[in-house]
């Protein structure tokens, strides 16, 4: 995994580069997601290993298969990645694409996993308050686990917050124990 991150990056950085300074990051978005989910499809994975296929073909059935969301550069890029035998880390250039610009962006995912569905208030609470936490515009991603019995548990890199009555109740029962 690791190596194909490595060999992603240089590929990611200068995807970003061009999107950045031609400020087209939503034609890079759009063409790279659906770019990534024709190379992980298993029949595609299955001709990619074929010894019939040639990286022309590979490239021209990735682009046909993206049509009008892939112009001319990030059909150009696909066809590089094909040259280079390198459209396996598509997938990882995809996500250190997006990485890359949600830190120019500024903006941080947050994850919240809740007891029940949150109410649109509560959402733009947790919405509220991670931004002043954090000091960036928040994209909020909500899911639901009830075996948290209540509240909820906030995700966004390296902060966890746990307010949920099970880690509660965990710790109540970790502090008993020892």
């Amino acid at each position: 995994m690791a190596e194909i991150t490595t060999v992603a990056r240089p590929y990611a950085k200068a995807v970003f580069e061009l999107a950045r300074d031609e400020d087209a990051f939503g034609g890079w978005t759009a063409a790279l997601t659906l770019a990534c989910t024709v190379i992980e499809d298993e029949g595609f994975q299955g001709l990619m290993r074929s010894p019939e296929a040639t990286p022309e073909r590979l490239a021209s059935l990735v682009i046909d298969v993206c049509g009008e969301h892939a112009g001319q550069k990030q059909q150009n890029f696909i066809r590089l990645l094909a040259d280079n035998g390198r459209l396996d880390c598509l997938p990882a250039i995809a996500r250190q694409f997006e990485a890359l610009r949600d830190q120019y962006e500024n903006i941080a995912d947050v994850d919240v996993t809740s007891a029940v569905p949150l109410s649109d208030e509560q959402k733009q609470h947790f919405a509220t308050a991670m931004k002043n936490r954090l000091g960036k515009e928040v994209r909020l991603n909500c899911d639901i686990d009830a075996s948290l019995i209540g509240g909820a548990i906030v995700r966004s890199g390296d902060v966890v917050i746990d307010g949920s009555l099970r880690g509660r109740l965990d710790r109540l029962a970790g502090a008993v124990t020892h």
